[in-house]
């Protein structure tokens, strides 16, 4: 097995996602009735005259993709990345995605993509793989009842942990926002996007989709007592600081809280009492794409069992595709928990949607909270 320090779903920048309602609303989007019927597609088209750009996170499929539609489709394919939503928001409102096809994004910022008229609704009656996706998933995908996006990834977000360093295993959010005395300044949390509020939201009872002013103000103010305490706010090398001990509990997506498990068995996963998050990667089709039916092969060449299973394997993420689990090898299963034993869990958690112009609200508070 392979695993990767994969850099997914965010990076260095501190901004949220109202970049995405800023940028939406400058380019104007798409707007009209017909964008909610997918185009026809030609079964009978010649892939080989095809090429396609599709932009995605690095390292979050496998290296021989292109290859591998190549040789199974006839069409061409070219790899970019993008290292954030954000920066993905700006490629395809710089010129209304004009040269990308399809592209790689988290459920939140596909769905706002969505209701621009940005994205092509997808008719998964040519997705010849799209049956072996959990039916839960499927309707994530959907945007007033029609789907815009193939779910690739999903998965929830907790408390990753030292059992060997702490007295007691966590069990809520308060365990990072209010850290017992011995562990202070060995925690660290989120800073990007809408994970950044997620532990106050759901300590003190409110959804993580939240745009009520005053419950958001409350939420600032928990962060800003909680601040002092932190060792860092960190997207990207938290569990790095678990495996040398520099930190002993940290929030984290479950499937980077793997990558601590690959090397040290004592680091643990524990979704809190409060409740979490069920967030969603997925793959989209942009609707100037001129080469739709060779993007439709690309999803359905990754979405095959054997091809969605190297992702389980080796981005250490449940895949929402039981014909790829049934793939992996059995002792990984055992390994690693979040992979399929705790599939009930992850869908207790409230889905993760996109909340429009209340997002610069986000923004302005994790600003201020972590200038504070």
């Amino acid at each position: 097995m392979r695993t990767t320090s994969v850099r997914r779903r965010t990076g260095a920048a501190t901004f949220l996602s109202s970049s995405i309602v800023l940028a939406l609303s400058a380019c104007g989007g798409g707007g009209d009735d017909s964008s909610q019927e997918p185009a026809a597609i030609d079964t009978e088209a010649d892939l080989s005259g095809q090429s396609i750009v599709v932009s995605n996170w690095a390292d979050y499929m496998p290296e021989n993709i292109g290859k591998l539609v190549k040789k199974e489709t006839g069409a061409t394919v070219k790899i970019t990345n993008h290292a954030t939503n954000e920066e993905l928001v700006a490629k395809v409102t710089g010129s209304g995605g004009e040269g990308l096809d399809v592209i790689f994004g988290s459920q939140p910022f596909l769905q706002a993509f969505a209701e621009e008229g940005l994205l092509e609704p997808l008719d998964p009656q040519y997705l010849e793989n799209w049956d072996q996706l959990d039916p839960e998933a499927q309707q994530l995908a959907e945007v007033d009842g029609q789907p815009y996006f193939a779910p690739y990834t999903w998965g929830t977000t907790g408390i990753c942990y030292r059992e060997d360093l702490v007295d007691e295993a966590p069990t809520s959010w308060n365990d990072l926002l209010q850290p017992e005395d011995q562990y202070k300044n060995k925690v660290t949390m989120m800073g990007t996007e809408r994970w950044a509020v997620l532990p106050a939201q759901k300590a003190l009872g409110y959804s993580v989709n939240t745009t009520d002013e005053q419950e958001m103000a409350d939420v600032k103010e928990l962060m800003i007592k909680a601040k002092p305490d932190l060792l860092a706010y960190d997207d990207t090398t938290f569990y790095e600081r678990l495996i040398s001990g520099e930190a002993v509990m940290v929030q984290a997506w479950d499937g980077w809280c793997n990558y601590g498990t690959a090397e040290n068995p004592d680091i643990k996963f524990v979704v809190p009492e409060e409740g979490s998050d069920l967030w969603v990667d997925g793959m989209a089709v942009l609707k100037s794409s001129e080469s739709k039916e060779a993007a439709y092969a690309f999803i359905d060449t990754i979405l095959e069992a054997r091809n969605h299973a190297w992702t389980a394997e080796n981005i250490l993420y449940i895949v929402p595709n039981d014909a790829a689990l049934e793939q992996l090898p059995e002792g990984l299963l055992e390994q690693y928990d979040t992979l399929g034993a705790r599939r009930e869990e992850m869908l207790q958690g409230e889905n993760m949607v996109d909340i429009g112009n209340a997002a610069s609200m986000y923004n302005r508070i994790i600003t201020e909270v972590t200038a504070s």
